[in-house]
């Protein structure tokens, strides 16, 4: 798997397109919510989330919690010696079948909806990421931009805290994608299988060896984003974080530019890594 280098004039440029972004959402200690949603499917998750499926978990438990409660009281040895004989009740069984019935129906109603849309990619895309998952860190490649990719791994905490980013989400290449643009991402995996999630777009989708998926989002805001592999894939999971840096157009561009730049006055990325990795003299004899 080639490893492609990025320079400093790239770092100076994403450095300087981030300085007034903002650390968007990230998980925190001991958080109920989800992430602050920056996408427009993201929105109907959480709306979907906080305003239809939590009042109905809600309101079923407490309802079942007050049945129980009342059962205990009612029909217990002492409140009630002599125990009922009956086998069953028509009428409450077609209830508590209607019910839930129409309870599903009402979320199937936004749920499906909402899942086409996931779904879907919009058919007038303008940019497409290319995601492969490996153990432990994921590669990127921009496919409009012949040569632009890039691997990347988790910071250590020292490392992550010296960025200023948060350790075990920080990563020492962040992807970077334009505000306001769809962007078509595939996903594929090059050993097991991951799953590449970013919870404020609405995004997870899995990456399974020999295929790939497809998903989509469009961002709405400038930001920095966090996710992380969801699906266990060996012993450094929890090892594999996501981040993404959303900037203007402009910024954009200039990045891709660099990026280029730096892919041109390297003479062969790949095979400098490579000898790096050998001994003296085994570089040495490949080089002649």
């Amino acid at each position: 798997m080639r490893r492609w280098q990025s320079t400093g004039l790239a770092g100076l440029i994403v450095a300087a397109s981030t300085a007034n972004l903002a650390w968007a959402d990230q998980p925190h200690d001991k958080g109920l919510s989800l992430q602050a949603p920056v996408t427009e499917v993201a929105r109907d998750i959480t709306f979907f989330h906080d305003y239809v499926l939590l009042p109905i978990i809600v309101l079923i438990s407490l309802f079942v919690a007050g049945l129980l409660a009342y059962c205990i009281i009612r029909f217990n040895k002492r409140a009630n010696p002599e125990p009922a004989k009956f086998t069953h009740n028509t009428t409450i069984e077609i209830v508590w079948t209607i019910i839930p019935v129409l309870i599903l129906a009402g979320i199937s109603a936004y749920s499906f909806p909402l899942l086409y849309k996931e779904d879907q990619t919009p058919a007038k895309y303008d940019m497409t990421l290319k995601v492969t998952g490996h153990q432990w860190y994921w590669s990127y490649e921009y496919v409009d931009a012949e040569g632009v990719g890039f691997d990347s791994n988790m910071l250590p905490e020292a490392d992550a805290k010296a960025a200023g980013k948060p350790y075990l989400l920080g990563t020492d290449n962040a992807v970077v994608v334009p505000v306001g643009k769809v962007v078509r991402v595939q996903v594929t995996a090059s050993d097991v299988i991951h799953s590449w999630a970013m919870p404020s777009f609405g995004v997870k989708m899995d990456a399974v060896p020999g295929r790939l998926n497809e998903a989509w989002f469009r961002v709405d805001k400038p930001g920095l984003y966090y996710g992380q592999c969801s699906e266990i894939c060996g012993v450094k999971h929890a090892y594999m974080p996501v981040e993404i840096k959303a900037v203007p157009q402009a910024e954009f561009d200039a990045w891709i530019a660099s990026q280029k730049s730096a892919d041109a006055g390297s003479t062969n990325p790949a095979a400098v890594q490579f000898a790096a990795t050998q001994p003296a003299s085994t570089a040495t004899a490949q080089a002649n």
